[in-house]
């Protein structure tokens, strides 16, 4: 009996290919998936070649959460309110504790194509309405272990220089053809999901195939382990987490644990946004 529950797949409780919004495919957010996989409270994976005169994603405000965008293919310059400017440059990723409220942006810097994933995680009530908080690593300041580049959290001997705001990881996974490759997640992670970029990968409950490119997966929460086999060389992320215990309670750029504190954080996002218009750096 132990042999039989020790091989048994984690089930695949959902499967979504998300919503496209031109270069966007929404694949999680907060009022539908991200109720059941917060504190991973919304995924989308972009992907465009820049045309000429292309003008990024522009200014915008968030509070309640952190962002991290993780960049497969291109670079992207980055500008935000926490005072840095930058270039995100392949494989590098942008860290934003949104907190009490932050404005960032960010464009292309080149005709070439680009691709990446960006992640919203919801924050404690103790970081919520903390101050904004941005942190930008390179490529190699990105630990690995194995297949998994390490973007939050820890697994194995690597651990992210980011300081998760709660227990969470989150995983670059590339796999070759065929190769195979186990995920114990950490005692608590009851929360797991995988995001496919590139190839197809078999993981869990296999009544449907293969995980494809574009798709993104949800497993039954619980401790077990996900085993994964790449068909084709493939690249995904993967998060699992310990459940986040609050409500999810909405702005239209913001996610908090109560109205008092989205209050608190949109007054900031207004206030921050009224200096920026009287700067001249937002219309």
């Amino acid at each position: 009996m132990s042999a039989t529950v020790a091989t048994q797949a984690r089930a695949i409780v959902h499967r979504t290919r998300g919503s496209a919004h031109g270069p966007i495919t929404r694949l999680v957010s907060p009022g539908d998936l991200g109720e059941f996989l917060k504190p991973f409270v919304f995924l989308d994976l972009f992907g465009f070649t820049p045309a000429a005169g292309h003008k990024g994603f522009g200014m915008h405000p968030h509070s309640g959460i952190a962002t991290l965008t993780y960049m497969i293919e291109g670079d992207v310059g980055y500008e935000d309110t926490t005072g840095k400017k930058g270039v995100l440059p392949k494989g590098g990723v942008e860290w934003m504790r949104a907190g009490n409220g932050v404005w960032h942006t960010g464009a292309p810097v080149s005709g070439s194509p680009v691709q990446g994933f960006q992640l919203w995680v919801a924050l404690p009530a103790s970081e919520e309405n903390a101050p904004a908080q941005s942190i930008y690593l390179s490529p190699e300041q990105v630990p690995q272990e194995g297949p998994a580049r390490v973007l939050l959290g820890r697994h194995g001997a690597a651990q992210s220089a980011i300081p998760a705001p709660s227990d969470m990881n989150y995983l670059a996974v590339n796999l070759k053809d065929g190769e195979h490759w186990r995920y114990t997640p950490p005692e608590g992670h009851t929360v797991g999901w995988v995001a496919v970029n590139a190839g197809r990968l078999e993981a869990g409950d296999e009544s449907e195939g293969p995980i494809a490119t574009g798709e993104l997966a949800v497993f039954e929460e619980s401790g077990e382990a996900i085993d994964f086999t790449a068909h084709g060389d493939t690249a995904f992320v993967l998060g699992s987490a310990v459940k986040h215990p609050h409500e999810l309670v909405m702005g239209y750029y913001s996610v908090h644990t109560s109205r008092a504190a989205l209050a608190q954080g949109e007054a900031e996002i207004q206030r921050i946004g009224m200096r920026l218009r009287e700067e001249g750096r937002l219309r």
